[in-house]
């Protein structure tokens, strides 16, 4: 689960002094004022003006965005919870999607604890010695970058539990493996093929899998709407994404694949700063073209349909060198990125209906 909405993470001593010194920043006057109109609106604390950048200048529609409290508990009505497990459990995705064809990373081995499967074989591994001549092989048979992902099956959330292994590692690195071998051995994980992106999105990162958030509303009729969507990226050469890993999350135009001006950062690592650009790649956010976005955006409206118990979704979107690749689909997604990056669900048309429904 994101953890946007958790201020405290931030300091509260030291948000007060970052906004207090923020050049972009409205009044104090006029901040403490919204605070209490939000307060008599939403009858919560709004710790949600602050994780939205709502004291922004150029932000005037402060009752557009809803306090993450109030989400949640609408999301989790839509989302039957006996199904939730085909999505938010790693290996059960990939069985069901992968039978219905969509484009997926290529999952190479599995576990539960010390049991294994690769090849179709079954293998108990008791020692890191073990662990690590299991991965040299499943890397030299499939991956020509050398290269693969190591992912919690289930409850992984933020970009937690998730490491990315080189072949060179598995001896350069012994501390490192161990640790790994450590938390592989105690859950289930899957060992997944490292998607080689579209050299577009190289030039916005190339240091992570730079991934779309799409979220989509099933309507009681069955049709499918997609309800907002952003692009996620690391500002800090990450090998994952995330927001609480350092990542950056930059609002999507729906129609034409366009990034918009700013990028999200995390609170704790950067403060109350926005930014315009990538500070690595010097990327400009704004106008920038995702390639295969209309593609992108059709395969999860189908994958939404054939998971019709699950009504509100986040799905997980790369673009590979020939197209979209669904990554993953997640029924307790971070509807609160969704909202900041949307420029507030309150007047979004598709979770009106979300708002109608309840």
């Amino acid at each position: 689960m994101h953890t946007i909405e958790k201020v405290p993470e931030f300091g509260m001593f030291k948000l007060i002094a970052e906004l207090y010194k923020d050049p972009e920043r409205k009044s104090i006057l006029r901040i403490l004022f919204e605070l209490c109109c939000l307060w008599v609106l939403y009858r919560t604390i709004p710790s949600h003006y602050f994780s939205r950048y709502l004291f922004k200048r150029d932000i005037t529609t402060v009752r557009d965005y809803i306090p993450g409290k109030l989400l949640y508990k609408r999301k989790a009505k839509f989302n039957e919870r006996s199904a939730r497990n085909m999505l938010d459990n790693k290996f059960f995705f990939d069985l069901y999607y992968r039978q219905l064809d969509f484009p997926l990373p290529q999952l190479w081995m599995h576990n539960t604890r010390r049991a294994f499967l690769v090849d179709r074989k079954y293998l108990e591994i008791h020692d890191v010695d073990g662990f690590k001549e299991v991965v040299a092989r499943v890397i030299k048979a499939n991956a020509a970058d050398n290269t693969l992902y190591i992912k919690k099956a289930y409850d992984a959330y933020g970009g937690s539990n998730i490491h990315k292994i080189h072949l060179d590692h598995l001896t350069s690195y012994p501390d490192k493996i161990n640790e790994i071998f450590s938390e592989v051995i105690n859950s289930a994980f899957i060992f997944q093929q490292t998607i080689k992106q579209h050299p577009e999105m190289d030039k916005l990162s190339p240091f992570s899998l730079n991934t779309m958030r799409f979220d989509t509303f099933i309507n009681t009729d069955g049709t499918v709407e997609i309800i907002s969507g952003y692009m996620k990226t690391n500002i800090r050469n990450n090998h994952v994404d995330n927001e609480p890993t350092g990542g950056c999350e930059i609002s999507l135009d729906l129609e034409t694949g366009r990034l918009r001006k700013y990028g999200h950062l995390t609170l704790k690592f950067n403060g109350l700063s926005r930014s315009t650009q990538h500070p690595t790649t010097k990327t400009v956010f704004e106008n920038f073209v995702v390639p295969y976005f209309k593609e992108a955006k059709e395969m999860v409206i189908q994958a939404a349909r054939v998971m019709p118990a699950l009504r509100l979704v986040g799905w997980d979107v790369a673009i590979g060198e020939n197209g979209p690749v669904l990554i993953e689909g997640n029924s307790d997604y971070d509807i609160a990125a969704s909202d900041l990056s949307y420029g507030g669900y309150r007047t979004n048309p598709v979770f009106k209906k979300v708002f109608k429904e309840i």
